[in-house]
């Protein structure tokens, strides 16, 4: 291993390591290739050496570990000098963690101790020469961050040429999971810290509730969406038609806000990331926010009246008209194949 590693945070819920920090491990692998680097994996928390049998088999050649009886709950201060002792000691590219609530805290915290550079909900990442505006100073290989500002109306790049590690937590549901090798040898390190009592939150917690998402529309095959151009009508056509495709019903933040559908169905920025092998877009008018969590759909199909909105731009098939005129004949031709 050398400094130009990429590692992964990996996030252990009620457990187990968390499925969508283990996509990282995908685009460390991509980003360590360029650089010649590896990939380093870190597992922080209470009783966890024994997930490491759980990640052996990815695309990893180092784990670091720290388990310690007062690494437990999430606790944001006592995790962060677990992982920047790592850091410190290991002086990697970059560190990729998943962009949770928990995680970007991390990270922040991460940030200020080390003295580095963080950069929040990113969409990408990607590998460049960087030049300084300034001194027309050239940095190669710099690691890249793609991220939406001004609620997505924006995008903006970020890069941090000096220093090092670069800290980046990646919005879920991004990249594939990652390959298992098997019969590989992963290095595994041991790491031992001193966690006191100033090292703890002050705070105490009395009870942790599940709240369970109730639609995952991440493992959907086909999504029908709708925007605010279908309205409370055009939503019940949406239901029936993903009905009779056996798929799921999607839908933007202003349709949410509406209250035509639920919070758990919403899409982009605010909500979920999709890559449904199908997309269907009705009403959707293709707002950045919205589209950042649907564009890696395999199939994309818009349905719109208006034959200039920004959908078109994305879509693979366009349907220009009114929805409450094709969805019906589209419904009705699907009943008639079924029976």
């Amino acid at each position: 291993m050398n400094s130009r590693d990429v590692y992964v945070y990996l996030d252990v819920v009620e457990g187990k390591i968390s499925i969508n920090s283990l996509s990282l491990i995908t685009k460390a692998r991509e980003l360590a290739k360029i650089l010649g680097g590896g990939v380093g994996a870190i597992i922080v928390g209470r009783d966890v050496k024994k997930l490491v049998k759980d990640v052996e088999e990815y695309d990893i050649d180092v784990i670091h570990i720290i388990d310690h009886p007062k690494l437990k709950d999430h606790d944001v201060i006592s995790y962060s000098k677990a992982v920047s002792e790592i850091l410190s000691k290991t002086r990697p590219e970059a560190l990729l963690m998943i962009s949770t609530a928990l995680g970007k805290e991390i990270a922040s915290r991460i940030a200020v101790r080390l003295r580095t550079a963080v950069a929040t909900d990113c969409i990408d990442l990607y590998i460049d020469d960087y030049k300084d505006p300034v001194s027309g100073e050239v940095s190669e290989k710099t690691i890249h961050c793609i991220r939406y500002v001004f609620r997505g109306e924006l995008s903006a790049v970020v890069a941090s040429p000096r220093q090092r590690p670069f800290i980046a937590t990646v919005r879920p549901g991004l990249y594939p999971a990652p390959q298992k090798i098997f019969g590989r040898k992963i290095e595994v390190k041991e790491w031992s810290i001193e966690v006191s009592e100033d090292d703890l939150m002050k705070t105490e917690v009395l009870e942790i509730q599940k709240i369970e998402r109730k639609i995952d529309l991440s493992k959907a095959k086909v999504i029908v969406a709708g925007g605010r151009g279908a309205k409370a009508e055009g939503f019940k056509l949406i239901q029936e038609l993903a009905s009779l495709l056996k798929g799921e019903v999607g839908a933007t933040r202003p349709a949410v806000d509406a209250g035509w559908t639920t919070p758990d169905r919403m899409i982009g920025l605010t909500g979920q990331t999709v890559k449904p092998d199908i997309y269907i877009a009705v009403g959707i008018s293709g707002a950045p926010q919205h589209t950042i969590g649907m564009r890696d759909s395999k199939i994309i199909i818009a349905i719109n009246k208006d034959p200039e909105a920004p959908i078109f731009k994305i879509s693979d098939y366009g349907l220009v008209g009114d929805l409450f005129v094709i969805l019906p004949k589209i419904i009705e031709r699907l009943r008639q194949l079924k029976s």
